[in-house]
Order: C-alpha cells, then sequence, then structure tokens
C-alpha cells in the first residue's frame, strides 16, 4: 500500500478526535442532538484549522447507518465511503476549478431528486468565495428554501468575498487559529503512535512553524520525518526549518542589552552560515523580546533562565522599543537590498534608538558613546544603568547632585554610607534609583516625612490618592532595599503635603521657563516690528511656549 501523508491519515473522524475548536463543536452536537439541524453551514478560518473536516464529520454524522448521531460508527457503509472519498450522496466541489454558471445550474438540477443511499444529500463547496456572482444567484432561492434532504455545507478563507445575501441564508462558524500547544500535543501523540522518535526543540520548532495551521505542522512533521531519517533532533528540524540556533538569538539580543553594535552585527554574521529564514529570525527576536515585557510585568510568570537575564538586562522602554522595531522590521524585510541587511538595520536601530535616561536636573542623558572597540556600551544590569544615570547626572556617592539655578535649594548632607537622604533629597534619589511607572508617579505626588535606614513614612497629597496603590508601594521598597543594601519598609499615608512634591516642583520649573520665554518675546524688537507693520497679536496655546 502506498504511504499517505500524515495530515490525511491522522485526519478527525469524529468530533471527539476533533483538535481545538470547541465553540464550533458544542453547537454542532447540539444541534444534532436536538433535532435542529440547519440547512446550510458556513465554515470559515485561515488554512488547516479543520474547515472541511468538520463539514465531513458532519455528514458522517448525519447520514451513519445506525442513525443521526454525534458518534458515527465509523465502520457503515456510509461512514466508509464518506471517509474514502466516493459516498454518491456527498457532493464535495472545488469552487475554485467550477466557478461558471453552467457549473452551479448542473448541480442545482439535482437537487430536487432524493439521496441514492444516504439520509441526505450534501453538498460541500470548499472555497465557495471563488464562485462567479452569477452563481451566487443562482444558488440564493435554493439555498433559502432546500428540499428536506440537502444539507448545504460551504468552507472559505475568504467570507469578506462571500455576498451578503449567501451569508443571511446560513449558520457562520469560525474556526479559530490553534494555538502552539494544541499543535504540538497533536504532534506528540502522533509520533508516538507512529514510533518516531522527538526531542522537546523539535516539537517547539515545529509547532510554533505551524503558524495555526495543525495540517502544515503535519505536512511539516512529514518533512521533517524524510528530513532527519526517522529521528527528529531540535539541531536538525531547525536546520531544515531554516531557523537559526537560539544561542544565536540570545547572543544578538544580549548584544542589544549592551549597546555593543559590533557584537550583535558578527552574531547575525555566525548565523549567516547556517542559511537562516531571516524572517523568522525577526519573529524569533520579537517573540524573546515580547516574553522579557511580560517577566517585567508579572514577575511571577513562568519564563526560561534567559528570558529572566534579558528581562533584568533592559528597561522596560528599551524592551517595548526593541519590540516595535522587531515586528515593524518583519513588514519591511521585503523592501531591503537584502533580508540580512534588512535583519542588521533593525538589530542596529534598536542599538541607536535608546530611550533617553531622565536626570535629576530634568535634561537628557547623551546617548551610549562609543567603546574601544568602535561598538556602543550601556550598563548590562538595571542598578548598573542607575549608577551611570547618576554619575552621568553628576551624582556621586559622597555629594548629592547639582541643581540649576532655577531649581529647589540644595539638599542637606547624605545619611551615612554616602548614599541620598530621601527626606531632603527625594526627587534626586526617586531619579537615581530609577523608578518608573505607577510607582513613581505616586512618589512624584508625594513626600517623605521620616526615614531610619529601615523604614520611608511617605506622604501622598490627598488631593492624588488615587496614585497609590498596594504594588506601587511594593515596587517602591523594592527599589530603596536595593539601593541601600537592606531591606526598607515603606509606609503610605493620605494627607496635606508640607513640602513641595516633585510634580508641584516640575510645575514650578515650566511655569519659571514660561516666563522666561514671554520675557524674551516681550523684549524682542522684531516682534513689536510684527506687531506695528502687520497689526499682528501674540497668541498663546498650551504648546506655544
Amino acid at each position: 500500500m502506498s504511504y499517505q501523508a500524515l495530515a490525511r491519515k491522522w485526519r478527525p473522524g469524529n468530533f471527539e478526535e476533533l483538535v481545538g475548536q470547541d465553540h464550533v463543536r458544542r453547537a454542532l452536537v447540539n444541534g444534532i442532538e436536538n433535532d435542529r439541524l440547519h440547512h446550510a453551514f458556513l465554515f470559515t478560518g485561515t488554512r488547516g484549522v479543520g474547515k472541511t473536516t468538520i463539514a465531513r464529520i458532519l455528514a458522517r454524522c448525519i447520514n451513519c447507518e445506525s442513525g443521526m448521531t454525534t458518534q458515527p460508527c465509523g465502520t457503515c457503509n456510509a461512514c466508509v465511503e464518506i471517509d474514502e472519498g466516493r459516498m454518491v450522496d456527498l457532493i464535495e466541489v472545488d469552487a475554485a476549478s467550477r466557478t461558471g454558471i453552467d457549473d452551479t445550474r448542473e448541480l442545482l438540477d439535482n437537487v430536487q431528486y432524493a439521496p441514492t443511499r444516504a439520509r441526505y444529500k450534501v453538498y460541500l463547496i470548499d472555497e465557495v468565495h471563488q464562485l462567479s456572482t452569477h452563481s451566487f444567484n443562482a444558488l440564493l432561492k435554493t439555498l433559502e428554501e432546500p428540499p428536506p434532504h440537502v444539507k448545504f455545507l460551504f468552507a472559505t478563507t475568504d467570507p469578506q468575498k462571500v455576498p451578503v445575501t449567501v451569508l443571511s441564508r446560513c449558520l457562520q462558524f469560525h474556526l479559530k487559529r490553534l494555538d502552539q500547544q494544541a499543535i504540538a500535543d497533536r504532534i506528540v501523540e502522533i509520533c508516538k503512535a507512529e514510533n518516531i522518535e522527538l526531542d522537546d526543540r523539535a516539537v517547539e520548532s515545529l509547532s510554533l512553524a505551524a503558524d495555526g495551521s495543525l495540517r502544515d505542522g503535519l505536512s511539516l512533521l512529514d518533512q521533517a520525518i524524510a528530513f532527519c531519517g526517522g529521528k527528529l533532533t531540535g539541531d536538525d528540524v531547525d536546520a531544515m526549518l531554516g531557523t537559526i540556533d537560539h544561542k544565536h538569538v540570545q547572543t544578538i539580543l544580549r548584544a542589544v542589552a549592551a549597546g555593543d553594535g559590533a557584537a550583535a552585527v558578527q552574531a547575525i554574521e555566525d548565523s549567516a552560515e547556517f542559511a537562516p529564514d531571516y524572517l523568522r529570525m525577526l519573529k524569533d527576536l520579537a517573540r524573546q523580546l515580547h516574553q522579557a515585557a511580560v517577566t517585567q510585568v508579572v514577575p511571577e510568570a513562568e519564563a526560561s533562565q534567559f528570558t529572566r537575564e534579558l528581562a533584568a538586562l533592559l528597561s522596560p522602554e528599551l524592551c517595548q522599543l526593541c519590540y516595535q522595531i522587531a515586528v515593524a522590521a518583519c513588514g519591511d524585510l521585503d523592501l531591503a537590498p537584502d533580508r540580512r541587511s534588512g535583519v542588521e538595520m533593525a538589530v542596529l536601530r534598536m542599538i541607536a534608538f535608546r530611550p533617553a535616561t531622565v536626570l535629576a536636573d530634568g535634561e537628557a542623558s547623551p546617548p551610549p558613546t562609543g567603546g574601544a572597540d568602535g561598538g556602543t556600551k550601556s550598563p548590562s544590569a538595571n542598578a548598573s544603568a542607575r549608577e551611570a544615570a547618576k554619575a552621568a547626572a553628576g551624582v556621586s556617592s559622597a555629594a548629592p547632585a547639582k541643581k540649576p539655578a532655577t531649581a529647589a535649594p540644595k539638599a542637606t548632607a547624605a545619611p551615612p554610607g554616602g548614599k541620598l537622604d530621601p527626606v531632603a533629597q527625594w526627587e534626586s534619589l526617586l531619579d537615581a534609583i530609577g523608578l518608573r511607572g505607577p510607582a513613581r508617579e505616586m512618589c512624584n505626588h508625594g513626600h517623605p516625612t521620616a526615614f531610619d535606614g529601615q523604614r520611608l513614612d511617605l506622604v501622598i497629597d490627598e488631593g492624588c490618592a488615587q496614585f497609590d496603590s498596594p504594588r506601587s508601594r511594593t515596587r517602591l521598597a523594592e527599589h530603596l532595599s536595593e539601593y541601600f543594601g537592606c531591606s526598607v519598609e515603606v509606609r503610605v499615608k493620605v494627607d496635606r503635603v508640607e513640602n513641595a512634591t516633585p510634580a508641584q516642583k516640575r510645575t514650578e520649573r515650566t511655569e519659571q521657563k514660561k516666563a522666561r520665554d514671554q520675557q524674551v518675546l516681550a523684549e524682542d524688537s522684531k516682534l513689536d516690528l510684527l506687531k506695528s507693520t502687520f497689526d499682528a497679536r501674540v497668541v498663546e496655546t498650551r504648546d506655544s511656549l
């Protein structure tokens, strides 16, 4: 007997074997059990998710010789003939090859006749959206009022091209793309039954390459079996798919985190000898960055050791920016002179366009400077990044940061250990510890009243109580503990704040800058000339100063 492809051999024969699509299975099972089965169904979805398979299962359920059932026997003549594609009362039509009005009329001429052997005559039209406009019009009347012995089952990957007059006469079911885990489980199940050895990395690579299509996953499994000679390993499967080893992706991301352009380009060059799929390389970079971003927001989430390392190396802003660059580069890859240069430019953009660190005086830090080897360098961990920011801002371990002339008065001496004093140098301390997000916003609207080295009492302005949250308190405590090198407890109270908060100081600086700008305009002789010549006047808007 000739070899049968795995996608055909392991095609589900009943609803129990169906992978995913529980919402469709539930509706059809209830319809059969309650004898409330519609006469026309439209199954939509991307390729390989089970549209035609579900249609054939439904045809078996309603034509099984043991009676209408949700569990066809699979052994009667009707079930066997439907499974083998030779049931005379199951008319399967490929709309792509029979689009004309004459083909449709030929089908409809036989609708009035009762089925030859089965309980129902079933018309299964695949890729129905390719029928011509005249064919759809000819189908409308029969589709609305068919004989009681006829069922119409339509499948399409592009429901937008199906006329609304047809859609309104059908029950529509949209089949979802299968998730990676469902495809992986099915691959493992089939390999066990076929006595094929494979490792976890091979399963992961195949299920990921399937891109939501189980049929594609099984076709790739067939190809991998032929490529690997029966025993599937992650390295062999990756070589077949053109996927670079995970270590190359990790090397690139480490270079991006370190701001080392030379190392990043070298890592891409090292991977080129394996003839990688560069689009898949970009997707792997985006996938790793996504996992790192999730770990940063949800530290308790399950993650690999490298993911946690990457989450610590990248700031949340840089992680989000790199992810956006990688995703955008996927769409622009075909516009590049060649795909390798497209990937290189995307990685170099991740290094060149880095979020500026906000310093204590409100100015942005300069971009990373090149090292001795010509590459750009930046700290490799959050703590180191914060120390670098402090150094760039003029904050040493022995003296507080210098403030511009318009800023608040200089803070008092730091507490023992050469650290900034939270009570006297609150705004500078927030910049030094690198606090961001909701926790930083909470601190911007408050001011400490006491700090004894182990406990910080923070008062939040009574008009800004909405910024206070348990998570923000925890984040503040974690950053302070890391900065002072000991466990620091944070207690927050909502009340009237005696001292100026960072938010109030920022507003004051903005107003002072606005006043200076207005003074410059008032003293500008050219502005007076414009006013007198053209009867002009200054119109102040929110963004004008």
